[in-house]
């Protein structure tokens, strides 16, 4: 007898390996997803312009980096002694103006670059609620801890979310045609929203992305929501916080995301790699030693192999291990 219910993931006609470039963008759940990709040598970008969490903000983050905006002096404030841009996480901001200012334009720059080199571009919505700037009716990425008065919340609608989203999907194929778009949704709980206003947001995204996907022949979907809520469907699978999954909720989903997209040769090659990178983090008893010199000779000698096999992987973070005492 099955005691779970196991989501079935559709066929997507296509996969990920080496040869592919992937760029994940949204929620903190596209990083753990992004960041486990990135450590399997795919090359993988991740929330270039930092955390964003509902589509709004994310489609003009998009939009700005593909047409170039540059940022100045007027796009930044001061508050609680940095400085802050309304449009980006604030992992960006900074006590200097100037180095404020050149981090922005230097994310953007990166982001349009990650977007026109990527062929797979994952997007995940956290919220479907946004906080408006009260003086200019905008919607902000972040409120940098600004009073609340400074700003008008409400829940985007299905209309606005497909309307602001078919332009960006537009722009995206514009500038890069072979990119593919696979949205997912966050099974991160908004729990300030309350119980049911959070599942009222995270309906709002679900029919949104429904949407697109029937609109557009570029776009899929991939159910990491569903997978937690109705396949592990347990608050053992939660962090202490009882919001955000666990680490073993996070690999669970991995797995399930490795089933979708990796070839049996992908992941007999994701293996090989990871033998290197645990390699590259131990911490030898004596690195002078003949027994570590050998080690770290075996393991150069190992990441040649597999550039000739696989092709060109970035390995210089062991190789600079690795040499410093071969």
């Amino acid at each position: 007898m099955e005691f779970r219910t196991k989501i079935d993931i559709p066929k997507f006609g296509f996969g990920i390996s080496h040869n592919d470039r992937c760029i994940f963008v949204g929620s903190c759940f596209a990083e753990n997803i992004g960041n486990k990709l990135a450590e399997t040598k795919i090359p993988t970008s991740v929330n270039p312009t930092g955390i964003l969490y509902n589509p709004l903000s994310i489609c003009k983050s998009i939009k700005n980096a593909l047409s170039g905006k540059e940022y100045n002096d007027n796009d930044v404030f001061p508050s609680g002694g940095t400085w802050n841009c309304f449009d980006f996480h604030s992992r960006f901001s900074n006590p200097d103006m100037a180095t404020c200012i050149e981090s922005l334009n230097e994310a953007t720059k990166t982001f349009a670059n990650e977007i026109l080199r990527a062929n797979v571009m994952f997007v995940t919505f956290g919220t479907a609620f946004v906080y408006e700037h009260a003086d200019t009716m905008e919607v902000v990425c972040n409120c940098h801890k600004l009073p609340e008065n400074r700003f008008n919340r409400r829940l985007l609608t299905v209309s606005e979310i497909v309307e602001s989203w078919s332009e960006c999907i537009k722009t995206l194929t514009e500038a890069n045609p072979n990119l593919r778009i696979i949205f997912t949704v966050s099974p991160i709980r908004h729990w300030r929203d309350g119980a049911h206003q959070n599942q009222i947001s995270k309906s709002t995204l679900h029919l949104a992305t429904n949407e697109l996907n029937a609109k557009f022949g570029s776009t899929f979907y991939f159910p990491a929501y569903e997978i937690v809520m109705d396949e592990l469907r347990d608050y053992r699978f939660y962090a202490t916080d009882m919001v955000h999954p666990s680490e073993t909720a996070v690999q669970y989903i991995w797995e399930r995301f490795s089933e979708t997209f990796f070839s049996e040769q992908t992941k007999s090659a994701i293996a090989w790699i990871s033998k290197i990178t645990a390699a590259a983090n131990h911490r030898p008893a004596n690195p002078q030693s003949d027994a570590y010199k050998a080690f770290c000779n075996h393991n150069l000698t190992e990441i040649e192999r597999i550039k000739e096999k696989i092709g060109a992987i970035d390995f210089s973070e062991e190789e600079e291990k690795f040499s410093r005492f071969a």
